[in-house]
């Protein structure tokens, strides 16, 4: 039997969109905030040259320079004042995730509700602030380095260059937090969607291109442009994959009625950890062809290190090994991290819940991570394979696979979430209508 939630849901259609008003603002007002975030990757940082720049990062772009300028939407490409993005905010945030799992007075402002995410939040943000600080004046020194890249170095210039680059940062966590509060949500993982959504056609048409020009054969763009459709299709359904434990609820009695007792469901994703495994596996693997290329320009990289840094270079098989390996790790890891089984199963037992067949307590805990963990294993096996892929494309047949598995991830998740949100304010929608259209009727009828 269906909700009412559900046929609502059902029932939804464009005359339904075209009466939502507040829905129409909050579209408006995301879309101009992504519009001036857009505006702001194309603010050259002030010392710099960007001719010079642009033919520096050239060399690095393989680097983990490649995955900031992704989510930066080419703004490090570029060096415009939104270069660091959002990333300080998201390694803050995953840092104080896990710091509450450790450090017990940030584990019990977790548990105090509001107040105590506020605590956190704010938290955060000065990890921001700490880390951000600290990306953009190793930013200034490496320009520094560089030949003619600043045109006048010195203090002045890494003061400078610290507060305009923190300065994009905080700005963009306030634009998100606004997205959030104003718009349709998901204010921060908007503005990465939009970064990495912003150079897509460029790259779709410069695959295009190479296929024009006989680089690459239409048969290979084809497979290709099939194998990235059936990829979305897998993260879709993956995504939305739910492993649902029956919750019981015994009789209760309110005076002298008894109420029959209500069934629930707990609801595990098969991915609980989203797209965090991908993107620290990633950024380690990036990290030392990162070291590498700023070292190896002075001389001083040692045989061993070359060797390395080449047998962990894209589509070789130490570095898929590596990858699938960190991919595994970092699913059961930042998994440990977001859902607690033990938490889970004294709430239920402080609301008279239970699975059926389980003793509450521990035992309904030891259950609960016992499902958790396979279901766990199967979500790691699939983010090993959506990562995967793309790479055994770009080694086998040369494509400049844009959307590799962490964007991909990113990209169709955000979408999900950003479709979710807008049909929640469209069923809110008829909700408000059914409820007038029901005093109207009380009161014609009074």
């Amino acid at each position: 039997m269906a909700s009412a939630a559900e046929q609502l849901a059902s029932n939804l259609s464009f005359s339904t969109f075209s009466k939502a008003e507040d829905l129409k603002k909050r579209l408006l007002f995301t879309l101009g905030a992504l519009l001036v975030y857009r505006l702001g990757t194309y603010i050259p940082l002030p010392g710099i040259d960007p001719a010079a720049f642009a033919n520096a990062f050239k060399t690095q772009s393989s680097g983990i320079l490649g995955i900031f300028n992704m989510f930066s939407g080419g703004a490090v490409e570029r060096m415009a004042i939104f270069a660091l993005g959002i990333m300080p905010y998201i390694s803050a945030s995953i840092i104080v995730q896990l710091m509450t799992s450790v450090v017990p007075a940030l584990e019990q402002l977790k548990k105090e509700g509001e107040q105590g995410r506020k605590m956190i939040n704010q938290y955060t943000r000065y990890g921001t602030v700490i880390l951000g600080a600290l990306q953009a004046y190793g930013i200034a020194v490496s320009m520094e380095s560089g030949q003619g890249i600043v045109m006048d170095p010195g203090w002045f210039f890494r003061i400078s260059t610290v507060v305009t680059l923190l300065g994009g940062t905080m700005f963009l966590m306030w634009l998100g937090e606004q997205i959030t509060s104003r718009g349709i949500g998901n204010g921060i993982s908007l503005i990465i969607f939009a970064g990495i959504v912003a150079a897509l056609p460029s790259a779709l048409a410069g695959t295009l291109e190479l296929g024009r020009t006989g680089a690459l054969s239409t048969a290979i763009i084809v497979v290709v442009i099939l194998v990235a459709i059936a990829a979305i299709a897998m993260i879709v359904f993956f995504e939305r994959a739910q492993r649902r434990l029956l919750i019981q609820y015994p009789k209760r009695q309110v005076g002298n009625r008894m109420f029959q007792g209500d069934t629930s469901h707990l609801p595990l994703k098969l991915n609980t950890s989203g797209v965090i495994p991908a993107i620290f596996a990633s950024s380690l693997l990036l990290l030392p062809a990162t070291l590498a290329g700023f070292s190896g320009s002075q001389g001083t990289l040692p045989d061993w290190a070359t060797a390395i840094v080449a047998a962990l270079g894209h589509g070789q098989p130490l570095y898929m090994l590596a990858y699938a390996g960190l991919i595994g790790f970092f699913a059961f890891f930042y998994t440990a991290i977001v859902f607690n089984p033990k938490d889970t199963a004294d709430n239920l037992k402080k609301q008279g819940g239970f699975i059926p067949g389980i003793r509450p307590g521990e035992r309904t805990a030891e259950y609960i991570d016992y499902v958790l963990t396979r279901i766990t294993v199967v979500g790691a096996l699939y983010l090993i394979f959506v990562c995967i892929l793309p790479e055994i494309l770009i080694a086998q047949t040369g494509v400049p696979f844009y959307l590799g598995g962490t964007s991909l991830l990113i990209v169709v998740s955000v979408t999900l979430d950003t479709v979710a949100q807008i049909q929640g304010h469209l069923i809110a929608t008829q909700y408000e209508g059914l409820i007038k259209k029901s005093k109207l009727r009380g009161g014609k009828r009074g």
